[in-house]
């Protein structure tokens, strides 16, 4: 289902746009609205949608989850290439690149929130099963 396209060329963008005009619509429910990315018009939800923060979340067939932080250009279509967000602290001092075929990418989520209403301790997303710790000394 996924492929190069889907991310590079309008699948994820209208994932994205999707979440923010549906998380908007909940802010304002009681105006109407023109489908999806057409918004009600009015100032008031315009800006709130605008402002909008996203995080994309990508779970894989083996279970593994990581959220993207930025795609990654290195040349290949047969893959997606991306930043992921580090979950331990201790990687946060670098970054970590990741380059994963298209076939073993199952879901991919985007969660949209208000800078001004997102929750304090913000959720984390795990890149490595808790279990591959384990063990380890």
């Amino acid at each position: 289902m996924f492929n190069y396209d889907w991310f590079h060329h309008g699948g994820l963008a209208r994932l994205i746009s999707e979440a923010k005009e549906r998380c908007a619509a909940k802010k304002f429910p009681d105006q109407p609205r023109s489908g999806s990315g057409g918004g009600n018009g009015s100032p008031e939800f315009i800006g709130y949608r605008d402002a909008l923060e996203t995080r994309i979340i990508l779970y894989m067939k083996d279970g593994l989850q990581y959220e993207l932080k930025e795609m990654a250009d290195v040349g290949t279509s047969t893959a997606l290439a991306f930043e992921c967000v580090p979950m331990d602290d201790s990687y946060k001092v670098g970054a970590i690149v990741i380059i994963a075929p298209f076939d073993d990418i199952a879901r991919v989520e985007v969660y949209a929130v208000h800078p001004d209403e997102r929750p304090p301790d913000s959720f984390r997303i795990p890149g490595f099963r808790a279990g591959a710790m384990e063990g380890r000394e």
